[in-house]
Order: C-alpha cells, then structure tokens, then sequence
C-alpha cells in the first residue's frame, strides 16, 4: 500500500487540509493519506499548540466520512522534538509492506536540504508537493529529482495560525473548518484567548 503520510501540528485542522489530503488520496498513485499529528516541530514554538491529544481528536473527526485518509498519533511516543527520518524510519519497521511518501508544500520542499538526513528522505521516499502562492520556489535540483512529483492540487492559503487570530478576535470561523472541528472548538472554548 503507498501511504502518504501529511504531517502537521493542524492547531487546528481546517477544509484547506482536507481538500489537500482528499486530493492527493483521489487523483494520485497514493491509496491512503495520513495525516501524523505533530506534537511539536523543531520549526515551531510549542506553547500556541493546543493539547496532543484535542489536535488529534479534531482530526479524527474532521475526517471519519473519507475513507482514503486516516489519521496517526506515531510521533506522540518518539523522541522529542521529531525530525520526519525517524518517523519514516519507525513507520517502516511496523509497517514493512507499506511505502510511506511524504506530501508537502512547495514552500517546505524549499527548505528540504535543513531537515535531518534529507538525502535518506529523498532517496527513500516518494514527495508529494502542492503548490503554495509564494515567492518561496523548490531549486531547479530539487525539481529534477526522480523521486519528487508535483500534483496539480488545488492552491489553499487558508492557515490555522489565522483562524485562530479571527477566533480570538470573535470572528466566525465556521465555514473554515469541518463542521465537528468547528463545533468541538466551539464546545471546549478553545483559541479564544
């Protein structure tokens, strides 16, 4: 099974993330996506992350009527912080018969080569990459490589980081978000101060 695994803290999970991940399930050579719950990226500052265990959730209902994605809470019980190698690494070990790819922006294959063991990343598994509107461009190397594909997917700029700014400011987010996302964050209160 080729498994594309879509990593992200997704504080919180919103439609530009499922359009993406539903995408990719439907019009690539991937059989299912996986959206990996990220409890903390090197990349980011962990304090504006919501609780592990509430992203997850969110996620688990913001997809249980697609069948083609699944969610995973791997990088919860790996070593923190998580670097994608080791993840990959561990997936294969539990997962031998799986190919596991990655799906990734453009924006974020520009920053491929600062990843821990990005050449084993490249070697090894397939990247999906959707277009991102940004001056940000993957290399022309990066472009050429036989283990990269580009998928015409649609372009989403929508950002968790703003949707929590507008519920924090008393904006309605509603059509943002997948209807039990909106409603768990609605009922727990969250991103409001």
């Amino acid at each position: 099974m080729n498994v594309g695994l879509y990593f992200g803290s997704f504080n919180p999970i919103h439609i530009g993330h499922l359009i993406i991940a539903n995408y990719m399930a439907e019009h690539s050579d991937l059989d299912q996506v996986w959206f990996v719950v990220t409890p903390h990226s090197p990349f980011k500052k962990k304090r504006s992350l919501l609780d592990n265990y509430d992203r997850l959730e969110m996620v688990h209902l913001a997809i249980k009527d697609y069948p083609k994605l699944n969610f995973s809470d791997i990088e919860f019980n790996l070593p923190q912080p998580n670097y994608t190698i080791d993840t990959l690494v561990y997936l294969q070990e539990k997962h031998p018969k799986h190919q596991f790819s990655l799906i990734m922006g453009e924006d974020n294959l520009k920053s491929l080569h600062k990843w821990k063991n990005y050449e084993m990343i490249l070697e090894n598994h397939p990247i999906y990459v959707y277009p991102r509107i940004s001056d940000t461009k993957a290399s022309p190397a990066l472009k050429g490589h036989n283990n990269i594909h580009f998928i015409d997917a649609p372009i989403m700029e929508l950002s968790s980081t703003y949707i929590r700014q507008a519920i924090k400011n008393g904006k309605n987010v509603q059509p943002m978000l997948p209807q039990h996302v909106w409603k768990y964050l609605e009922d727990m209160n969250f991103y409001r101060d």
